[in-house]
């Protein structure tokens, strides 16, 4: 836990900004929520990815269908690690929305 209270919100609003981006100016009929630090992001399909802070644990948390996912930021490379398979978010992301809505977006940054 070597981040700070304060990075640590910041690097999850910067990173919850780039995910409102990315979909935003992707085609895919989804609907954005996003309050109280919870980004919520519905598919068409009914699916949805919920991406929460987990500010005691400073973890960013994904619900997903296939599973709940803990990530650590990793501050040498500047990515958000998952704490278990040690897969990059973008890596996951980019996996997860192909499989529920058949588009390849480009989640590198994140």
């Amino acid at each position: 836990m070597s981040l700070s209270e304060a990075r640590f919100h910041d690097l999850v609003d910067a990173t919850q900004q780039t995910l409102e981006d990315i979909f935003d100016e992707s085609d895919l009929d989804i609907d954005l929520e996003s309050s109280a630090g919870v980004l919520t992001v519905k598919f068409e399909n009914g699916s949805q990815l919920i991406f929460s802070r987990q500010e005691p644990l400073r973890q960013l948390w994904l619900a997903a269908v296939s599973g709940g996912f803990h990530f650590d930021y990793d501050e040498e490379s500047g990515k958000w690690v998952c704490e278990k398979s040690e897969e990059l978010l973008g890596e996951m992301l980019e996996r997860i929305v192909w499989e529920r809505a058949g588009v390849k977006l480009d989640f590198e940054d994140i």
